[in-house]
Formats: C-alpha cells, sequence, structure tokens
C-alpha cells in the first residue's frame, strides 16, 4: 500500500544551519498494516509523515502509494488518498463549525464539489450512529461548534473525519501527546477499533515506548533520517521497552537519548 524509496531530505542546503531530516530512507508497507513509528528528537518521524503527505517535495527518491506515482503529485490532490490527525487538537477541524458540518466536510473529501445540501437528514442520521460508536456522548451534539469540545473529544471527531471515507492511508502524527493520560488511552483505543473495523494502512508517530509496542502490527525506531529497527509479528508482541532499546543500541551504535521518550515508557 505504501512503497517509501531512498527518500532524502535536507533543509537550509548549503548554508551553516543544513539539516538532514531523511537519509535514504526505505519503507514498505502492506495493505492493513499498522505501524507505529518511535525515534528521538530530529530522527525525521514528522518529515516523513509530511513527506507522504505532500507538504514539502523530498530531495530524492520517490513515494507511491497503492501503486501510484504521489512523489509529485501536489498536496491537496493527494489528499484522497490519505486520512492524517495532527498532535495539537485545534488542527484538523473547522472550529466553528458544528460536529456535523466538520463530517459532511470530510465525507466529500477527493470529491467533485456541486450545489448540494451540505449536510442532509440521511446525513445526520448517519453521523449520529457514527458518533455513538466513540462512546462519548457526541452523538447527541451534532450542533455543538467543534471548538467547544475538549481535547480528547475533538481528537476523537477528528479520527472520525480521517477516516470516514477509509483512506489508503492514515497517518497520526502523535496525536495523542497533548493529551492527559487517561484522554489518551480512551483516543488510542478508539484509533485501535476504527483501524481495525476499517482495516486501515496506519503509521502513528507516538513518544510513548509502552504505546508503540502495545498499538499496531509493526514496529519501526528511526534515527538520523532512516530506520535502524523494525519489528513485527510475534517478535513484536513479546517485546519488552529494555529490549527494544537493547535492539536500538546495537542498530544505530549509540544509546537512546531522548527524554520524552524514555520517561514515556
Amino acid at each position: 500500500m505504501l512503497k517509501v524509496t531512498n527518500l532524502q531530505k535536507t533543509f537550509n542546503p548549503g548554508t551553516i544551519n543544513a539539516k538532514t531530516a531523511l537519509n535514504g530512507f526505505d519503507l514498505h508497507i502492506a495493505e492493513g498494516d499498522f505501524v507505529t513509528v518511535i525515534g528521538g528528537n530530529g530522527a525525521g518521524k514528522s518529515t516523513l509523515l509530511n513527506a507522504i503527505a505532500g507538504v514539502w517535495k523530498p530531495d530524492y527518491g520517490t513515494i507511491e502509494i497503492d501503486g501510484v506515482d504521489v512523489t509529485n503529485m501536489p498536496e491537496h490532490k493527494r489528499a484522497k488518498f490519505l486520512g492524517r490527525v495532527f498532535q495539537d487538537p485545534m488542527k484538523g477541524t473547522a472550529p466553528d463549525m458544528e460536529i456535523a458540518e466538520n463530517l459532511s466536510i470530510a465525507a466529500r473529501r477527493g470529491t467533485k464539489r456541486r450545489l448540494v445540501w451540505g449536510c442532509t437528514r440521511k446525513d445526520r442520521e448517519n453521523y449520529r450512529s457514527l458518533l455513538a460508536q466513540l462512546g462519548l456522548g457526541l452523538e447527541d451534539r451534532l450542533s455543538s461548534k467543534v471548538g467547544l469540545l475538549s481535547g480528547g473529544q475533538r481528537q476523537a471527531v477528528t479520527l472520525l473525519m480521517a477516516t470516514i471515507r477509509k483512506p489508503k492511508i492514515l497517518l497520526l502524527d502523535e496525536h495523542t501527546a497533548a493529551l492527559d493520560p487517561k484522554t489518551a488511552d480512551n483516543v488510542l483505543k478508539i484509533t485501535e477499533k476504527l483501524v481495525t473495523e476499517h482495516k486501515l494502512t496506519t503509521l502513528m508517530i507516538t513518544h510513548n515506548m509502552h504505546d508503540a509496542i502495545a498499538y499496531g502490527n509493526r514496529l519501526i525506531m528511526m534515527h538520523e533520517g532512516m530506520v535502524v529497527v523494525d519489528v513485527s509479528g510475534q517478535e513484536k508482541k513479546r517485546m519488552t521497552i529494555n529490549q527494544l532499546l537493547d535492539l536500538f543500541e546495537k542498530a544505530s551504535g549509540s544509546a537512546f537519548s531522548s527524554d520524552k521518550v524514555i520517561l514515556s515508557k
């Protein structure tokens, strides 16, 4: 479903501030895989997601989604393949619009625009049913402005918006990092439910080692713009945090130094 080949990206090239964020990055993901991504600050995690989403063009390499080369495809055209949830609960939604209106926009992503009612009675019934599955009582708040929701409620709505058209790839960029532990745990459970039900191919960046091991069927760890650890299946299920740190040290030749990640284990 996703094929990233020899991806390279350097910011501010030729200057004293030059920073290579992706350094010959390779990654192939099968349809339906749920891949967690972990790494220290500056490892290239968000740069990877932004490259896949088309926020910026790589210096070299290719990106294919479901057999389509999207490397040079502009961000707005690439959006039809993707669903994305950001770290900031304020992103990804229109805060001054109702929950139902936000879902209507998401439901029409990638389709041709025409003059029709934005949210019909049938649409609202469908959205009410979808929201009820979240278990947050939002099915009774279709007319509420999204900006009035709590961070956890908003991330749950954003998840629903990102998956309502079953994207080819779901990108989750530390989407629970700004939430308190209890809310983050609830959002992760909702995430797993939606990913499993829709069989979504998913890339989830997390700073929490426990979550990286607990969720998904494959885990990759990045360092200096490359994959240095890649575990899946039973090996991932049996993995402990200390074993993961040992693997990183052997693969990279250095100790893992991100306090944010280590303290979140």
